[in-house]
């Protein structure tokens, strides 16, 4: 073990015990945040490391899927599945960029987008992973204002959002996925923490990202602790605890708010709130954007309306 490695363990055991020597009821919790702040900078390291190889995995993927389709005639059979592959392939490494910017090792990309967008571009993944026996409804606004985030972050609060919902519903049940836009102040905005480079958070223009379900809900003690890193409900080896905390780090470091309202057995509704672009501040590139069109009607989005996939976790 390097010197520098053991002086920092030498010095967190150190710590530690002069936390239990002060007062170890008032300290615990401060102990367990030193802890977990160890376990994140270790995941960093292990995923900065795994996230390389696979990314290599998932370009050599794409390239024989691009190949594949360049063989295939239009009208082929085939074609489909082929660029089905492709897609995966192109999603995957988006989510690999994104664990690579968790680790530090890949600087976040932002840039306009629309969430309607991101919805549609990962309605094929989700179709996967949700359970048979669950019904996915997008209702999406069809005047839908724009956000400043990296894409790849979109999709990670998506997914985490939809998968948090169907692992609440093991007997089935229905997820609505709603997008909106939202004028004046959200609940909590006066707690809220400056995004970096702000002196405060006055935003009244929002983009809402409402995400409900039909499952077992929760008590108010786990609402308390939702966002905790490693704290989960689920049984040993399904889950670790860190999706929803992901989702928490990410809204919150855009100037974001996230709201839940939960009853046991009464299902989970949990509110994204991220600022919305001002339109003057981007003139050019918000036209830009505009005349790509946009391809979400303005109430359910096909081939979600029930989505049928494996039910597999990740």
């Amino acid at each position: 073990m390097a010197a520098g490695k053991r002086q920092t363990l030498a010095m967190s055991a150190a710590a530690r015990l002069q936390l239990r020597a002060e007062d170890p009821a008032e300290n615990l919790q401060t102990e367990q945040q030193l802890l977990d702040a160890q376990k994140m900078e270790a995941i960093g390291r292990l995923v900065g490391g795994v996230a390389h190889d696979f990314n290599n995995l998932l370009t050599g993927m794409v390239l024989c899927s691009e190949l594949i389709l360049a063989g295939l005639e239009e009208s082929h059979r085939l074609r489909r599945f082929a660029e089905e592959i492709r897609n995966a392939g192109e999603q995957g490494a988006g989510l690999i960029q994104q664990l690579m910017a968790v680790a530090r090792q890949r600087a976040v990309e932002p840039r306009l987008v629309c969430l309607n967008d991101v919805v549609c571009e990962v309605r094929n993944l989700l179709a996967r992973l949700i359970g048979e026996n669950i019904e996915l409804v997008a209702e999406l606004a069809a005047d839908l204002g724009l956000v400043k985030m990296d894409p790849a972050q979109v999709q990670q609060i998506i997914l985490n959002l939809v998968l948090n919902a169907r692992d609440a519903m093991p007997e089935g049940g229905r997820v609505t996925l709603r997008t909106d836009n939202h004028n004046g102040p959200v609940p909590g905005q006066d707690q809220m923490e400056p995004k970096r480079g702000e002196q405060n958070q006055s935003c009244d223009s929002w983009i809402a990202l409402d995400v409900s379900d039909t499952g077992c809900g929760m008590d108010a003690e786990t609402q308390s602790r939702l966002f905790e890193p490693f704290f989960t409900t689920k049984k040993p080896g399904q889950g670790n605890g860190l999706g929803l905390a992901t989702v928490h780090r990410i809204v919150t470091h855009e100037g974001g708010r996230i709201e839940v309202e939960s009853k046991t057995g009464r299902g989970t509704r949990m509110v994204v709130y991220l600022p919305r672009v001002d339109a003057e501040s981007h003139p050019a590139t918000i036209s830009a954007v505009a005349d790509k069109g946009n391809p979400v009607p303005s109430q359910k989005v096909p081939g979600l309306r029930k989505a049928k996939g494996r039910g597999k976790s990740v």
